[in-house]
């Protein structure tokens, strides 16, 4: 049995071109995300992939983004499911915000901690720990089941979303998990065992000048 799970992050969106925290805004793709989401698909395509189901959020970016990699596919009649639990973190008080104008307002090292500590929310906004406790349950009881039972699954969703996953499928810890980016566009390559631990983690990545 395969028990393949992908994962992938949203192409740009206007808002990460422009460097503004997001959350739960709902910006679309850039020309380049719009890119980098058909490129995930050709590569996925060409090295022999495919998918029974996918799920993502329910912001326009991660959505377009699941559209695009299974149109390039040829896969776009498949199962496509939509939970509001593979939304990016809420980032409260600072959506909205220049990065580089929060780190004027508050320092580098405030704005780093919101942005990459595990269990440190930023004002009115949800820490990693908080995104997981929505993300992990909905993986355990909706996502999982469908690996395991042979489907082939697709996850396209946001970097702080698929962060709690990975920290779990790769066993990182809350100190470890500081230093993790997740790269727009770059699909992440699952196997799972038996037992739902990961059996081979490929990062799919290939030279643009290749396609």
């Amino acid at each position: 049995m395969d028990r393949l799970l992908v994962l992938a992050r949203h192409g740009q969106s206007e808002w990460n071109l422009k460097k503004l925290f997001t959350g739960w805004r709902d910006p679309d793709l850039t020309e380049l995300g719009v890119e980098e989401a058909r490129r995930a698909g050709r590569w996925l395509r060409d090295q022999g992939y495919g998918f029974d189901v996918a799920f993502t959020s329910n912001l326009k970016r991660a959505q377009r983004t699941c559209s695009l990699i299974l149109g390039e596919m040829d896969l776009s009649d498949i199962e496509v499911i939509r939970s509001q639990a593979l939304n990016e973190r809420d980032y409260g008080d600072l959506s909205g915000l220049n990065k580089d104008d929060a780190r004027d307002r508050w320092g580098d090292e405030q704005v780093h901690q919101w942005r990459r500590s595990y269990d440190v929310p930023p004002p009115g906004g949800e820490s990693l720990k908080d995104t997981a406790a929505r993300v992990l349950p909905y993986y355990i009881e909706t996502i999982l089941p469908r690996v395991m039972a042979g489907d082939r699954v697709l996850v396209a969703a946001h970097g702080n979303s698929l962060r709690a996953l990975v920290m779990v499928l790769d066993r990182m810890t809350p100190a470890t998990i500081a230093g993790l980016e997740i790269a727009t566009g770059i699909p992440l390559v699952y196997r799972l065992k038996a037992d739902t631990t990961v059996l081979m983690k490929t990062v799919l990545e290939r030279d643009i000048d290749q396609d």
